[in-house]
């Protein structure tokens, strides 16, 4: 089997399409390693990590493990077995994954001035309805009831700041290479057909994040720039700052989460502001190197998957696919399972080079 790398790098082979490839196997990578423990109300840190242990598989430096015990299987998602070390052919399908899909099907459609009702026409067109969930399930029903946005998000939705535009920013990061505040717009343009308040601020923090990575000198740079583009007085960015603080004073990870977890008690374990917080440390404990960063932002509980994703697509384009360490990159075959309508099965190396060609029509 060849590896993406390799793929690409002979038809491509440019720093930019190194970096988008990255960003791509990086979310993906990141999501696979947390699916198998997305249920943040049970597989806390220490539950995970006591998982960890019982297979002997800390420090964490590959996808999650086997479980030893009946009661561990158990408690793991449905789809684990398709998503742990040694059984992994090709990505599974998950909504994290599919959201950057219908992003790039949207800015390949509409271009850069598309409209929040042509986002929500392409989920009704594109998108199962049973395969959406929370404030996107929410918005999807109002669409088909005929609502108009800012209406589908506001209207009967009590997820308007829970996690969902985060994970649908990616993309308008990765073609916005180096110009935070463009990703940021695109993404808010993206997030108020479904979310208000900081559920939108985390989507325009997610996509300036993911455009920093591109240029910024180091991850912690990263993090700074992207703080710029959301109001400070918000709680996302004060969360935010927060973890920067409190890493900045050498306090430990476990502690930092810990103490955050405290400041953010109350808050479901989907929302936005608990998970970015998550991401942050994530990404600046893990200080650039990808296996740290995925492996620490999944340990980190609460939801698992989108935040393993997220902090994979900044770190894969900080570093580039080229330096995503094989484990990784290998088992997923260049191969991506998706609901979207017409993607089931696409090549992650494909997905690239169509990132690439939207970036480049917008630099």
């Amino acid at each position: 089997m060849t590896s993406v790398d390799t793929h690409v790098g002979t038809d491509v082979g440019t720093e930019l399409d190194d970096r988008i490839l990255g960003g791509w196997l990086g979310r993906i990578a990141g999501n696979m390693l947390g699916k198998p423990v997305e249920q943040g109300d049970h597989w806390t840190r220490e539950r995970i990590d006591g998982y960890l242990t019982r297979a002997a598989a800390l420090p964490l430096t590959d996808y999650l493990p086997e479980p030893v015990s009946e009661s561990d299987g158990f408690a793991l998602r449905p789809e684990w077995r398709s998503c742990v070390r040694g059984r992994i052919h090709g990505s599974c399908r998950d909504d994290d994954v599919d959201y950057a899909i219908l992003g790039l099907d949207l800015l390949e459609t509409h271009g850069f001035g598309f409209t929040t009702e042509q986002v929500g026409e392409l989920w009704l067109l594109r998108l199962p309805y049973l395969q959406t969930f929370t404030a996107e399930r929410a918005a999807y029903r109002n669409l088909a009831n005929g609502l108009k946005p800012p209406l589908t998000a506001t209207y009967d939705n009590p997820y308007q700041e829970w996690i969902g535009a985060l994970i649908r920013a990616d993309v308008f990061g990765w073609t916005c290479p180096g110009a935070p505040r463009r990703a940021a717009s695109l993404a808010r343009r993206d997030a108020v057909l479904s979310h208000s308040g900081n559920g939108v601020y985390g989507a325009m923090w997610a996509a300036a994040l993911v455009s920093a990575a591109f240029t910024a000198p180091t991850v912690r740079a990263a993090v700074d720039t992207a703080l710029t583009v959301i109001p400070a007085s918000s709680r996302l960015a004060r969360t935010v700052r927060r973890v920067i603080s409190l890493h900045d004073s050498r306090l430990g990870w476990e502690d930092t989460l810990d103490a955050v977890q405290e400041e953010t008690a109350g808050l479901n374990w989907i929302h936005a502001i608990p998970n970015a917080a998550v991401i942050t440390a994530g990404l600046l404990y893990g200080d650039g190197d990808f296996t740290r960063t995925i492996a620490l932002t999944v340990r980190g509980g609460l939801d698992t998957d989108s935040n393993g994703a997220t902090a994979g697509s900044v770190a894969g384009v900080l570093c580039g696919a080229a330096a995503i360490p094989p484990q990784w990159k290998e088992p997923l075959e260049d191969t991506v399972r998706s609901a979207v309508f017409g993607f089931d099965g696409a090549r992650i190396s494909e997905l690239a080079e169509r990132t690439v060609l939207l970036a480049a029509q917008n630099t």
